[in-house]
């Protein structure tokens, strides 16, 4: 898929090896549930070790990147399959990561429950993996929040999944980032059948094999 085009300079494109520090960036900037979380680790570069870069690296074809003009200001990076990530990750992306960002002694705090994610990546196999083995994260920064573009790059990812055969994506949305709630409802995402009353676990069909 090429660059999709639109109004205010803005563009969806794919990604490229050298967006890699300007979506860290972002990546910080919404980190706390969708506000700025410089400062709130002992490390800055924490977030995007756990919840950006492994994708990059493992499924580049899947990232999507909203510019400005030439400017990164938002993206999406996703896995086809979270099984096959929390593998690969286990046994190529921990072993640097555990250097960069040693375990806790005792997980107490919210930054350390952070921390103890990114040694445990089965974290990101959510409930009825078969249904809806995907998963995705997407961060905007807020200039390029509420003009549609969040759903454009979910769109660019559904059809990416659906014709590759992959039935379901689903994520995890914060428990206090309520704008990020209501965004996934208003894509059409729900709670997942294991799971009926859990708002902060939704999923959605892709529409592959129908």
């Amino acid at each position: 898929m090429g660059a999709a085009a639109g109004a205010a300079g803005f563009a969806i494109r794919p990604y490229a090896a050298g967006d890699d520090d300007a979506l860290r960036d972002i990546c910080l900037r919404t980190g706390d549930a969708g506000g700025d979380a410089t400062g709130l680790y002992s490390d800055d570069d924490l977030l995007a070790d756990i919840f950006l870069l492994p994708y990059l690296r493992f499924e580049p074809e899947l990232a999507s990147i909203l510019v400005d003009g030439d400017v990164p200001v938002g993206y999406l990076v996703a896995t086809a399959d979270s099984v096959r990530f929390a593998d690969r990750y286990r046994s190529e992306w921990l072993p640097g990561f555990a250097e960069r960002h040693p375990r806790a002694r005792h997980v107490e705090t919210f930054a350390e429950r952070v921390l103890e994610l990114g040694h445990e990546p089965e974290h990101s196999i959510g409930p009825d993996h078969t249904l809806y083995p995907a998963h995705l994260h997407i961060d905007l920064l807020p200039i390029a929040q509420g003009h549609g573009w969040g759903r454009k790059l979910v769109n660019r990812l559904l059809g990416q999944l659906r014709a590759a055969g992959v039935p379901g994506v689903q994520l995890g949305v914060g428990e206090r980032n309520r704008n990020a709630q209501a965004f996934y409802r208003r894509l059409g995402f729900r709670p997942l059948p294991s799971a009926p009353g859990d708002e902060f676990r939704v999923g959605m069909r892709t529409g592959a094999g129908a």
